[in-house]
């Protein structure tokens, strides 16, 4: 499935121009903070909007300017992982990760919902609230909730950053395998990230699009300050 994004949006004093277009693999990007990451991933969405611009998803059209054509958020059939994890404080772990199947027969949505939380070892605390959970075991469940889904294109905003170092490698493994074969923008701060998911970068530097390619390409020949700084990133965690 291919994606395909024209947008402008102004951000205060901060220019928002991109062009992207991709097909079935993960989009990594990165960028300085305030360089736009997260209000464009906002945008996609259809939590924030565009001046103007185009956001295409296989055969549909989510946004066009042009023609008045803007989808709502929850029709657009993108999952979307913001920073703050978005978990419903009184809802347990299993309602968390189910809510998004609420439209599936109820057998199915929690076979789906048992098999995603075994895959990442948290199946013993489905009946625990938010509350009770470290903040990597909640973006856990976030990213689950994000997953189990199965949107046509996938948005997450640094995934892995709340946890700690053996369980972000764990979950490399399996965000990895989760995102092969569909579109996906995962926005992070970690090299080591990229590498797991064998994505393509884009280089987000004051609302643009500066440098585009693989991690290795990057290497080779970082264009700016903030890519051999980020290429220049060891390999342990």
């Amino acid at each position: 499935m291919s994606v395909w994004i024209r947008l402008h949006a102004q951000l205060g004093t901060l220019a928002l121009d991109v062009a992207l277009d991709w097909t079935d693999r993960p989009l990594a990007l990165i960028g300085p903070n305030g360089s736009g990451k997260t209000t464009l991933l906002r945008i996609i969405a259809g939590a924030a909007r565009a001046e103007r611009g185009v956001i295409v998803v296989g055969d549909r059209v989510l946004y066009r300017s042009v023609d008045g054509i803007d989808l709502p958020s929850e029709e657009r059939h993108v999952g979307y992982l913001p920073q703050g994890h978005g978990l419903f404080p009184h809802l347990s772990v299993r309602a968390n990760v189910a809510f998004g199947l609420r439209h599936l027969p109820r057998a199915e949505r929690l076979s789906r919902v048992r098999v995603a939380l075994e895959t990442v070892d948290l199946l013993a605390l489905q009946d625990a609230r938010p509350s009770e959970l470290s903040g990597g075991q909640q973006q856990t469940v976030a990213l689950v909730r994000a997953l189990v889904t199965e949107p046509e294109l996938m948005l997450l905003d640094e995934p892995l950053a709340a946890m700690d170092a053996t369980n972000r490698r764990a979950l490399r493994s399996v965000l990895g395998a989760r995102l092969q074969g569909r579109p996906a923008i995962v926005v992070t701060h970690d090299a080591r990230d990229v590498a797991a998911l064998g994505a393509d970068v884009c280089v987000l530097e004051e609302g643009e699009i500066v440098q585009r390619g693989s991690l290795f390409a990057l290497r080779a020949d970082p264009q700016t300050a903030f890519v051999a700084e980020f290429v220049g990133q060891g390999t342990a965690g």
